[in-house]
């Protein structure tokens, strides 16, 4: 799963399915996680059109269907199981590589799908959070990581 994890960081565009304005919601934390380390990301929500976090406004898109560059963009992924399972199915179709399922957003049947078929696959029990893999936790390490990598 670390090598998952570092792959995932090696995208160009990051997005954030189940993104939202409430503060207090795991939604905008990832969001704001993306935003206060300067990648480039999109939310993904139908609730709203935008979403503010800290002095910047983010268009959203209602689906990763919408997302502008699919193939070069990671996907991380903060919705109820059921839902998980849809948004895995839209992301595939529409050529995304590369998805990390924070802890309480996937069962079995779609972290298993989401290991068959994406390049890169985050979710699981692991990580250094305690309840699974969490980009909150463990993404400034594999970021970090496949930074390295990359010189």
């Amino acid at each position: 799963m670390e090598v998952a994890a570092k792959t995932f960081f090696t995208s160009r565009l990051y997005a954030v399915a189940g993104a939202s304005a409430d503060k207090s919601k795991f939604g905008y934390k990832l969001l704001a996680w993306y935003d206060s380390r300067h990648l480039p990301v999109q939310p993904v929500t139908p609730s709203r059109p935008s979403i503010q976090v800290s002095t910047n406004s983010y268009p959203t898109v209602s689906s990763v269907k919408e997302l502008v560059s699919p193939s070069e963009t990671s996907l991380s992924i903060v919705t109820q199981p059921h839902v998980t399972l849809k948004v895995l199915h839209e992301a595939k179709e529409a050529g995304i590589g590369c998805v990390w399922m924070q802890p309480g957003s996937f069962d079995d049947e779609g972290l298993e799908y989401a290991k068959r078929e994406f390049k890169a696959a985050v979710g699981g029990n692991e990580g250094r959070a305690g309840e699974g893999w969490c980009v909150l936790v463990d993404g400034d390490d594999a970021c970090r990581r496949a930074k390295e990598e990359k010189l």
